[in-house]
């Protein structure tokens, strides 16, 4: 399914964003409101959000606009792959998250598979750069242009626990793998994650 609108739209707020952050003509700052305006109008044409909602997303976004950084932990144990449920909508993903600012993306990783899973690891490769936006990933549309880095993680300790963003960890083989939150990971990043499990010389994929 093609997603120009949002491709579109997001490309519009990153124009508006550079322009209110290195404009300072009323004229211009006015103009820069508008294509947000237009950018917000567009998304919640095609969703279910309100453009007010959108708009209040898109003034917490200053500086020059790029893509958010996403990191989801690959941990495999005796060649099951560790997922986590979603409180929000009750489906099963990668442990992982937004990296914080001042963090390596490793210690992201690590901090997040520790955070929703209980599970201590150490990130040991980095396998997979994708961008989320990209059509054959095939995730539901997001307001934000988003990258996803997805790293192979030793596991080192710890125990399965629940977390305010998560209610379950477990393991779980190839051919068992549960519903997944779409928003998060999908199908083919899974398949391809245990490529690498199985097949340590592949290079990383990204894209």
């Amino acid at each position: 399914m093609s997603l120009k609108w949002l491709e579109w739209s997001q490309q519009l707020q990153a124009i508006a964003q550079n322009g209110l952050t290195y404009s300072n003509n009323p004229y211009d700052v006015e103009r820069y409101k508008q294509l947000q305006a237009i950018a917000a109008e567009i998304i919640s044409t095609y969703t279910n959000m309100e453009s007010r909602y959108i708009l209040d997303l898109f003034s917490l976004e200053e500086g020059y606009a790029t893509p958010k950084v996403d990191v989801r932990g690959a941990v495999f144990k005796d060649q099951k792959l560790l997922l986590v449920r979603e409180r929000e909508d009750n489906c099963w993903t990668l442990p992982g998250g937004w990296v914080d600012i001042g963090e390596s993306p490793s210690f992201a990783v690590e901090r997040e598979v520790y955070e929703e899973s209980g599970y201590e690891t150490r990130a040991t490769k980095l396998v997979a750069l994708y961008d989320r936006n990209h059509e054959r990933h095939g995730h539901p549309p997001l307001v934000y242009h988003v990258y996803k880095l997805f790293f192979q993680c030793e596991l080192t300790g710890g125990t399965a626990m629940a977390s305010l963003e998560t209610e379950g960890a477990a393991f779980f083989g190839e051919q068992e793998i549960p519903e997944l939150s779409l928003t998060r990971v999908v199908p083919s990043q899974i398949s391809r994650l245990f490529e690498y499990y199985f097949n340590s010389n592949l290079q990383t994929d990204f894209d």
